[in-house]
């Protein structure tokens, strides 16, 4: 009885935990413990001859090839990417087919893998405990603002000026307090400049 009790609910166990790759054109990337992972389902009827996966800083120029896919028809590929100088670059992939006809996929950033399912459905408590009343209503969850998006590129108020200095261009500096904090690549904070005045 424990036997089957264990060959029927594995497939139900690894479902749950398995994360879904996208279909390309769209890719999943993932950083899994400091290693950067790409991964995507080919269902393409049109018979696939190359497909190169590419990394840049930012998410328009620069691309470079890192590497390319042995067996490009395989229904799921991917690629890791063990050597990345840094964490949140973007990646895509170049998708060549028979014929000369490519696709560029979209450029995608890794999202951490915390290897853990997360349910993003709310379950009423007649669906936990099938004891209680199923006419209980649930409250809905609060509505919670979302948070400033953190600027992590230049921006239209700090940037570099022809001559390679530094101009810092604030409004409302008058009646504001601003600190500007300068970052390296490895997101390593190199100096910061606090009581900004107008000169």
């Amino acid at each position: 009885m424990k036997k089957l009790f264990f060959l029927t609910s594995l497939p139900l166990f690894i479902c749950l935990f398995v994360q879904a790759q996208e279909i390309l054109p769209g890719i999943s990337v993932r950083n899994t413990g400091g290693k950067i992972i790409v991964s995507w389902r080919n269902e393409y009827q049109k018979p696939v001859s190359t497909i190169n996966i590419q990394r840049s800083y930012d998410s328009l120029n620069n691309f470079t090839t890192i590497g390319s896919v042995l067996t490009p028809q395989n229904k799921e590929n991917g690629y890791a990417d063990l050597t990345a100088p840094y964490s949140k670059m973007y990646y895509r992939v170049f998708i060549a087919f028979e014929g000369g006809s490519y696709i560029i996929s979209t450029p995608t950033r890794p999202t951490k893998d915390t290897g853990a399912f997360t349910a993003t459905t709310i379950k009423y408590p007649w669906q936990v405990d099938p004891t209680v009343d199923p006419n209980i209503n649930v409250p809905p969850p609060p509505s919670v603002l979302p948070n400033t998006p953190v600027i992590l590129y230049p921006s239209k108020w700090v940037f570099t000026a022809r001559d390679n200095n530094v101009v810092i261009h604030l409004p409302d500096v008058e009646t504001k307090k601003y600190s500007v904090k300068f970052y390296d690549e490895l997101d390593k904070q190199l100096f910061e400049l606090n009581n900004l005045i107008l000169s």
